[in-house]
C-alpha cells in the first residue's frame, strides 16, 4: 500500500479503479515513509490532509485519494482503470505536440524542483525554441485550418 501512494506521487497523472485501498502505515511498523512522502504528499494534498494519513497509517479509498489530489479520475473497476490510463495516454500521444508536452513536463518539474523563478526564467527561451518547430508550425495551421494536428515531434 505505501509503494503504491509512493508511485502515485511521482506520476504525472493517475487513475484508480473505485474498490482501491490507499494506505501510508510506515508509522504502524516504527519508521517513517523514506520514499518521499513526506516531501512530495504534503505539496499534492496540503499539510493537513497529508498528516492525517501519513501520521496514522489509516486505509483511505479512492475518492479520498482523489480529492487528496493523489489520483485524477476514479474508475469503475481494475480493467475500467487500465483502459482509462490508456486513453489518457493515447489523448496525450496522438492529439499533442510531443515537444509540447516534453516542455510542458519540464517547465512544471523545473518549477516543483527549482521554484516558480528558475521556470520563469526558462519560459521565454523555451516558447522561442518551440515556435521555431515544425510541430508548431503544424498546430498552428490545423488550427487555421480547423483539422487535427499531426504532429512529428520535429
Amino acid at each position: 500500500m505505501t509503494l503504491g501512494i509512493e508511485l502515485l506521487l511521482a506520476a504525472d497523472i493517475a487513475v484508480a479503479a473505485a474498490d482501491s485501498r490507499f494506505a501510508q502505515s510506515e508509522v504502524r511498523r516504527g519508521i517513517y515513509p523514506f520514499g518521499g512522502a513526506t516531501l512530495r504528499f504534503p505539496r499534492v494534498a496540503g499539510w493537513c490532509n497529508a498528516m492525517r494519513w501519513v501520521l496514522t497509517g489509516d486505509e483511505f479509498d479512492a475518492a479520498e485519494a482523489y480529492r487528496l489530489g493523489l489520483i485524477q479520475q476514479v474508475a469503475t473497476d481494475r480493467a475500467d482503470a487500465l483502459d482509462s490510463a490508456m486513453r489518457l495516454a493515447e489523448t496525450i500521444t496522438t492529439k499533442s505536440a510531443p515537444l509540447g508536452v516534453q516542455a510542458t513536463l519540464r517547465s512544471a518539474t523545473v518549477a516543483a524542483t527549482q521554484g516558480d523563478d528558475a521556470a520563469i526564467a526558462r519560459l521565454h527561451p523555451d516558447i522561442a525554441a518551440l515556435f521555431g518547430t515544425a510541430d508548431c508550425a503544424e498546430g498552428m495551421a490545423s488550427f487555421v485550418e480547423r483539422r487535427e494536428a499531426q504532429f512529428t515531434g520535429r
